[in-house]
């Protein structure tokens, strides 16, 4: 059995790349999946000292969304939309702001336009079947398995107006 591939946060460029990722992205909630993605259709997104961002395609979700007044913009994809959810068990319990895309993005990152990206939690976050965990301070949307290495920078760390609420 092969070692798995380590990769560095610190090597990751900047600005950021796209690439389609060999990896399979699932997410659960309340014990129910809510999004399953098989290898070589979903992309992330590396970029210096974060956490691989995965972005799956809309059709791979399985509960309707809907977009919510948020939006931010970034200086390398352009503005983000934001959505909200359902929970599969309680019409009560409505998760805002943990899913957006990138309808209208740059030519550098078209693979990615209107494909879905997912904070870590509520919801559980998989990548080959290792439970994925949030970067320190939530920030950024990455996830972190055990072969992402490096410093991964808190939100502090990297000053104002990395992104701006509008």
């Amino acid at each position: 059995m092969s070692a798995m591939r380590k990769h560095n946060v610190t090597t990751f460029p900047r600005p950021p790349i796209v690439e389609r990722t060999n990896r399979h992205i699932q997410i659960k909630w309340h014990g129910q999946l809510l999004a399953d993605c098989p290898p070589g259709e979903a992309y992330w997104v590396l970029e210096a000292h974060h956490a691989p961002v995965y972005y799956i395609p809309p059709q791979r979700v399985r509960l309707p969304l809907s977009t919510t007044p948020r939006s931010t913009f970034s200086e390398f994809h352009g503005a983000a939309t934001y959505y909200a959810i359902m929970s599969p068990i309680s019409a009560a319990e409505i998760i805002h702001n943990r899913i957006w895309s990138y309808n209208e993005p740059p030519k550098e990152y078209e693979a990615i336009k209107g494909y879905l990206a997912f904070y870590v939690g509520p919801w559980e976050c998989y990548v080959d079947n290792e439970r994925a965990h949030a970067p320190p301070g939530d920030y950024y949307g990455g996830w972190v398995t055990s072969d992402i290495e490096g410093l991964v920078k808190p939100p502090h760390q990297w000053g104002t107006g990395w992104d701006a609420v509008f």
